[in-house]
């Protein structure tokens, strides 16, 4: 299974934000476990840096976006997504791009700790949780979730 992580799970990840940090970081322990493949958008590992280096300074951030380069297949940010992400509904063009990107490289599915930001997507969008209790059940991803706005 392929699953896109926004940005809010990198950086929950990267910068230990409790309480989120402890499914994120189960994710991309999963992730290395071989039970799942994340990707990431150059947009979200872009981001990431700029928060990162912020709250933890440019060397714990460019260590941080390091890792993640290693670990993640890393998906473009190009003309045709940014015009997919135009095209969408919501007014978010950050989270649209997140969709455009995610449906360009057919993932199974999002990855976000904000499901009613991606109400609108051809995706499956799932919390960190919700894939992770799919993957202790050994079955595949749940359905798409009908995110509450």
């Amino acid at each position: 299974m392929r699953v896109m992580l926004d940005t809010n799970v990198i950086l929950d990840s990267m910068l230990q934000r409790p309480p989120w940090h402890a499914d994120a970081d189960a994710v991309l322990q999963a992730a290395s476990n071989g039970q799942v493949t994340c990707a990431a958008t150059a947009l979200s590992l872009a981001t990431a840096f700029y928060v990162g280096r912020r709250i933890v300074g440019t060397d714990q951030a460019r260590i941080g976006i390091r890792t993640y380069l290693r670990a993640f297949e890393i998906l473009p940010v190009d003309r045709p997504t940014l015009e997919r992400a135009d095209a969408l509904p919501g007014n978010d063009l950050e989270d649209n791009i997140q969709i455009a990107a995610a449906e360009a490289a057919t993932v199974d599915g999002i990855v976000t700790r904000n499901a009613g930001d991606f109400a609108h997507s051809p995706v499956s969008v799932w919390t960190p949780g919700e894939l992770l209790q799919r993957l202790k059940a050994g079955g595949a991803p749940p359905a798409a979730v009908a995110p509450q706005p």
